[in-house]
């Protein structure tokens, strides 16, 4: 055997390694951190510190579900932290027509940002991140005057229920998590509307000559983005028994699109990674519970996010070039 063959075997592992970090880096970094956590943070493995870990991930991982969808589109959605306030901020108003009215409404307030979120973005042609950011600045604004700016009190059994009771000893929330998780994993891909939005995300131009319907297929995939979104809000109020229009949902876009990016969901659409949007929300919860643990605080936490989004998107720019 060669020198040079010798030298070329490393040389290709290493280049194995780098072509599988976008799919399962973040698998590798969310055992890391758990062993981590096992070794050297006292009562990791306990019930209590598993379940409140569970609990807090569940609403990152409804909203990056939704904004997995509108990436693989190659959009972006800034509103969802305002629809999750505007859906809290309904709750308490329509409750005393029972929890099922007050949950129609919240979701009905969903579907009505995003119909406004596509139809500006299918039909008018601004880009996602300017229409979505104009409803991220006025959502929150109309949560907080529907609310009149209050913090107020949740107590209707069955919706707290949702937010703190167990179904075989596992959190409803959690167990809702999961269900949407599964539901959007099967309409992602074994339904036309899931091959269709993959087919907009890759090349819309080629999705257009093919006779897709793209503008529906956009508006869709925006309603169940802040359909999603509502239902993390009234799950939030929920679990803090109480609405709070004001930081219910406050930068949850933020961890949405990083779970969705470090989860290896391109940016630049026609992917959508599901599975590795949970991992990376996980990560993301994993990150702040060391972090805060360890004494370490929330700014430090926040900081350690922004390096790893910069390493994944690094890694998914370098797969891309080559």
């Amino acid at each position: 055997m060669t020198k040079s063959a010798v030298a070329e075997r490393p040389a290709a592992g290493l280049a194995a390694v780098r072509s599988r970090l976008p799919e399962y880096g973040v698998y590798l970094a969310v055992g890391l951190l758990m062993l981590y956590n096992i070794v050297f943070t006292p009562y990791f493995l306990t019930l209590s510190n598993l379940r409140i870990q569970l609990i807090q991930v569940a609403p990152i991982v409804i909203v990056a579900l939704g904004m997995a969808l509108v990436i693989g589109t190659e959009g972006i959605d800034l509103s969802v932290g305002s629809v999750m306030a505007l859906a809290a901020a309904l709750i308490p108003l329509y409750l005393g027509y029972g929890v099922v009215a007050a949950i129609g409404v919240s979701l009905a307030a969903g579907v009505a940002v995003g119909l406004i979120n596509g139809v500006l973005v299918a039909r008018v042609g601004l880009q996602p991140i300017v229409a979505t950011l104009a409803v991220f600045v006025g959502g929150r604004g109309l949560a907080v005057v529907v609310s009149d700016g209050q913090l107020k009190d949740i107590r209707n059994p069955d919706l707290l229920h949702l937010g703190s009771g167990d179904l075989l000893g596992i959190p409803v929330l959690v167990w809702i998590a999961a269900v949407l998780v599964a539901l959007v994993a099967f309409v992602l891909r074994r339904t036309v509307f899931g091959r269709r939005l993959l087919a907009v995300g890759g090349n819309r131009r080629a999705a257009e000559l093919a006779g897709l319907p793209v503008g529906r297929v956009l508006i869709t995939v925006y309603v169940i983005c802040a359909v999603l979104a509502s239902i993390a809000g009234l799950l939030s109020v929920a679990r803090i028994q109480s609405s709070d229009a004001s930081a219910v949902g406050l930068l949850i876009e933020l961890s949405a699109i990083t779970a969705v990016v470090v989860g290896g969901t391109p940016l630049t659409g026609g992917r959508v990674r599901i599975l590795g949007t949970v991992a990376g929300a996980v990560l993301m919860q994993l990150v702040i519970a060391t972090m805060i643990k360890h004494d370490l605080g929330p700014s430090t936490a926040e900081m350690a996010q922004a390096v790893i989004i910069l390493v994944a998107v690094w890694v998914a720019r370098e797969r891309k070039s080559r």
